[in-house]
């Protein structure tokens, strides 16, 4: 069918239209593109193929920017990390081929909370006549969308004209309100096809029970105005819903101290006067542990009680002392409230009016609090790296770290914005951090990535370098060689070969890639001027190649390796 214009009016600002105007004469592929666009999404990651290659066409004319990846693994990831940061992000690949290759990073997107839009391809419908063997198929045609169902909090097939659109707002209304990934999959010959009739675009926005929610912040203030020493643990779910004002808002009109767990870092400035650290258990800072601890009245917003968040279930928070609200349930003490939304809590307790007696806060870090002494000869360890990156890091970059030594270490780094330290520390997928840094850049283009990444994880995705040179972007990519995989190393002690990575002369990449500068760092020194002469050139990528000692190790990761050693 031919292809029409979509008479739909765009918000003003992101997310969805809350009075869209009533659609007419729109093909399934426009309706899409523009429902899309409807809910923030401003760029679409993917890898083109034949069963989508239709609807690329109408992406490459509409007002999305489409930005080709190198792999669909990396594509995930980097529609990953620009959700966590522009809050909802978008990733089209081909059938099968493409989508399944997605499948990882989708399963961590879901798993850590990440509102990505999954769009893929797939053979037309009136292909599908007589069960012919179609390229790239595995078993029937439905074998993909039933993977995704499993990844995603909302799926659909678009192989119906009469509900494709409905179908639409559905997964895109659901992807918004559960901060999770959702599939949409479209026939070839779906994709022009104009629905008979018009159709009113819907979003249904949440609410709170009245009733409900006048107990719950009722009992909860009671609680708080009670303690002498409450805390807030701030957790992942205030990224995700975009909450930070609101905390802040709570926070400082109570006068009560913030800590976050490190799924959570960087949820408020930790800069911030009211900030009192990281939480992780046994695992962290004996003072910030102890204070969080010692709290009669725990006020958990937003969180995930994982392994890695309660430092392998060291954990010593009684549940009668904490206020847990989350995204998906609200429980204070052995009250349990349903119907609830996080958002109206967190308001909620800020307009209680509620006052907290004044509490003094952990001391913090030597590294934060006293100028970093170069030892110019001494070889570079992981410790000392991170004290002094420390001192560089400004409100101008966005830290993103791949799992490992990478990511524990890291959590001694002091970041100065909202929003600005990336990982994945639950689902902990290696590969993450150099296509997250092009997915970060893509969303916000004026925070310079510093990454930092294992020269394990560095060998999976870090050729993704390649689509960062060719869109301009110009991160600080920080590799950690210590030959290998160093935590499975700490994991099971004693010399093992599987351990190990045939080693590359990373520093060489940017000149493979022709673009952007290298570094070979060895010594303190050697880090300190490639640090600043990286961080100085903002035009071009910068690559720092540092040599570590094979058992060098960030005291948090032996903390917690230590731990998990036992359940190997």
């Amino acid at each position: 069918m031919p292809q029409e214009l979509v008479e739909v009016t765009l918000p003003e600002k992101a997310g969805p239209s809350k009075h869209p105007a009533t659609v007419w004469g729109a093909s399934i592929g426009d309706y899409l593109i523009h429902r899309l666009q409807d809910f923030g999404v401003r760029d679409v990651f993917g890898i083109p193929g034949d069963y989508v290659l239709t609807f690329y066409g109408m992406l490459e004319q509409s007002e999305l920017r489409l930005i080709g990846c190198t792999r669909e693994d990396c594509a995930g990831f980097a529609a990953d990390a620009y959700a966590r940061i522009n809050g909802i992000g978008a990733v089209c690949v081909t059938y099968c081929v493409g989508g399944l290759s997605l499948c990882n990073s989708i399963a961590g997107a879901y798993a850590e909370k990440s509102p990505v839009v999954v769009i893929s391809g797939a053979p037309g419908m009136r292909e599908r006549f007589a069960d012919p063997l179609l390229h790239h198929r595995v078993r029937d045609f439905e074998t993909q969308a039933k993977v995704f169902r499993h990844l995603c909090c909302a799926e659909a097939e678009l192989n119906d004209p009469h509900t494709a659109m409905r179908e639409i707002d559905r997964v895109l209304a659901t992807v918004v309100r559960r901060r999770r990934p959702g599939y949409i999959e479209l026939p070839r010959d779906m994709v022009a096809v104009v629905p008979d009739g018009p159709h009113m675009p819907s979003f249904k926005e949440p609410t709170s029970d009245p009733e409900t929610l006048s107990e719950a912040v009722g009992e909860a203030a009671r609680r708080i105005a009670a303690a002498r020493q409450p805390i807030i643990l701030a957790g992942v779910e205030i990224h995700r819903f975009g909450l930070q004002c609101e905390l802040l808002e709570f926070a400082q009109g109570a006068g009560i101290p913030i800590a976050t767990t490190m799924l959570g870092k960087s949820v408020v400035s930790e800069q911030h006067p009211l900030f009192a650290g990281i939480y992780e258990g046994a695992l962290g800072r004996e003072e910030v542990t102890r204070f969080v601890e010692e709290s009669d009245c725990i006020v958990l917003l937003g969180e995930f009680l994982t392994d890695i968040n309660l430092g392998i279930f060291t954990a010593n928070l009684d549940p009668i002392r904490c206020i847990f609200a989350t995204s998906e349930t609200l429980r204070i003490s052995r009250h349990h409230y349903d119907g609830v939304l996080l958002r109206d809590f967190i308001v909620g307790l800020h307009r209680a009016g509620l006052k907290t007696p004044p509490r003094r806060l952990p001391q913090r870090p030597e590294q934060d609090v006293q100028p970093f002494q170069l030892r110019p000869q001494e070889p570079i360890r992981i410790q000392r790296l991170v004290a002094r990156l420390n001192q560089s890091l400004d409100g101008t970059m966005v830290v993103i770290a791949d799992p490992g030594d990478a990511l524990f270490a890291s959590s001694e780094l002091r970041i100065h914005r909202q929003t600005e330290f990336l990982s994945p520390a639950y689902y902990t997928s290696m590969g993450f951090a150099i296509p997250a840094a092009l997915g970060a850049t893509v969303a916000r283009p004026k925070r310079r990535p510093v990454v930092l990444v294992g020269d394990g994880a560095f060998q999976m995705t870090g050729m993704e370098l390649s689509t960062v040179v060719r869109y301009g972007f110009h991160p600080v990519v920080i590799v950690l060689d210590n030959q290998g995989y160093g935590t499975e190393r700490m994991l099971l002690l004693g010399e093992h070969k599987f351990n190990d990575v045939h080693p590359w002369h990373y520093s060489k990449v940017p000149e493979l890639l022709g673009a952007g500068r290298g570094y070979e760092v060895s010594t303190e020194g050697e880090f300190d001027a490639a640090l600043a002469a990286a961080l100085m050139d903002t035009d071009h990528l910068q690559l720092l190649h540092v040599h570590l000692d094979r058992n060098d190790y960030s005291m948090t990761l032996e903390r917690l390796m230590t731990k998990l050693r036992a359940r190997v």
